[in-house]
């Protein structure tokens, strides 16, 4: 985790304070079954939580056992046994370290989802905000980066936001997917843990029960978390192209927020640049890069290796906190983008009208004349203006004998009405937003 790009609430979930945190509520609700079962005292089980409930954990004397005996969870369970007392030999009775670090890392990686679909929350809002800010803000459509047919900035928005409401439903559902449980001993048979001990925990620790463990909980879960994040971090990088894209200057339609004491450029005082999207695309290729080695953890040897725990232990904590950021970020840019509308209309008048050259088209085919032939006569006039021979798109038509033969000088001008492009708006809007 780099701090610069990191925000508390994430990296709080993947401290070692908070990981041996939930590794000891896994072992103390364990007890606490285990002793209604009457498989432990009941008095163990009151004092193993008695005292450490509120025990703060010594991160560097964990880690100073382990030095000693290579094996992480056996270091923490000593290291509690010092501040428990006798009675923690009770602790970890018929279970395995792989009870522990799996349903611990399955709760952080639920604490992490519901910290992601509140930054998906937050920049829906964005966008939904600014999508009907812009509903009507004329803009040109590009198709292979060309002058296209008209469009608004709102209907750019409003596209992003059903993305990311999509992004929203599928990170819901990864969620659910990794939030499991396993207490169910050495090679997932529960030989020396009553499964009822699981069910226990899952519940106290508001997970569902594994429904077969072998030593592990089944990879494809977290397979499936980290290809969502990484679907999700490909929603940010398009959205943030096209802001990168509309500042360009010969462009400039819109572009972020450059406050007052802001530099650009350490060499032009000029430069107002696109550093925030194109930012938040680096740590996009990031997070899509963390969702192979989850994919290629789900092949594990047998019951049990730990081919899977390294990849973990890295691609956990760095997956979900850059995405936190990444995802506030974004959020922020929308909030803040500054748009040119006056800018949209220079640009989408740069072609002399050949954006609507496709109205023409259609005219022409209902005026009699076969798709062939109202092709070519539209492409020659088109190709003029295009290379610059001409300016005036409609101009020329009205002066082609062939077009003229078909078409009025009124009923030419009808295809060049711009509000023509809008009059579905509404409907898609409702669509994406609702009746609201």
């Amino acid at each position: 985790m780099i701090p610069r790009y990191s925000r508390p609430a994430m990296t709080a979930i993947w401290s070692p304070e908070t990981k041996f945190r939930i590794w000891f509520e896994i072992e103390a609700h364990a007890a606490d079954a285990m002793a209604e079962l009457g498989v432990i005292p009941k008095e163990a089980a009151k004092t193993i939580w008695a005292k450490g409930k509120d025990a703060k954990f010594d991160v560097e004397r964990i880690d100073a056992i382990e030095a000693e005996v290579k094996h992480d969870v056996i270091a923490f369970l000593t290291h509690v046994s010092e501040i428990v007392g006798p009675e923690a030999r009770y602790m970890h009775s018929g279970m395995t370290s792989s009870d522990v670090l799996d349903t611990c890392l399955n709760v952080q990686l639920v604490r992490a989802a519901d910290i992601l679909l509140a930054d998906i929350d937050a920049l829906l809002a964005a966008l939904k905000r600014r999508a009907f800010e812009h509903k009507l803000t004329p803009t040109v459509g590009r198709s292979h980066g060309i002058h296209a047919e008209p469009t608004t900035f709102g209907l750019k928005l409003a596209q992003a936001y059903a993305e990311f409401a999509r992004n929203r439903e599928r990170l819901v559902a990864a969620r659910k997917e990794v939030a499991t449980c396993a207490i169910s001993g050495a090679v997932g048979t529960f030989a020396q843990v009553d499964p009822r001990v699981e069910e226990h925990v899952a519940k106290a620790m508001g997970l569902a029960v594994e429904p077969v463990s072998t030593q592990v909980i089944p990879r494809d879960r977290h397979a499936m978390y980290f290809a969502t994040l990484g679907v999700i971090a490909s929603s940010i990088e398009r959205l943030a192209i096209e802001i990168r894209h509309l500042q360009r200057t010969e462009v400039l339609e819109a572009e972020e927020f450059f406050s007052e004491k802001q530099k650009g450029s350490s060499a032009m005082p000029h430069k107002r640049n696109p550093v925030l999207t194109e930012n938040v695309t680096g740590l996009a290729r990031m997070v899509r890069s963390y969702a192979l080695p989850a994919m290629e953890n789900v092949a594990l040897w047998h019951e049990r290796d730990i081919s899977h725990s390294s990849v973990e232990r890295m691609i956990g904590p760095d997956a979900t906190v850059t995405l936190d950021f990444a995802l506030a970020r974004l959020a922020g840019v929308i909030d803040k983008l500054i748009v040119y509308p006056a800018n949209m209309q220079k640009n989408m008048d740069r072609l002399g009208g050949l954006i609507h050259s496709q109205r023409v088209l259609i005219a022409l085919t209902k005026a009699g004349v076969s798709r062939e032939d109202a092709y070519r006569l539209v492409q020659r006039n088109a190709m003029k203006v295009w290379s610059g021979e001409e300016k005036d798109f409609l101009a020329l038509l009205k002066k082609d004998p062939d077009v003229k033969a078909k078409m009025s000088d009124k009923e030419l001008e009808a295809n060049f009405d711009l509000d023509h492009h809008y009059k579905n708006v509404d409907t898609i809007f409702k669509r994406v937003f609702g009746a609201s």
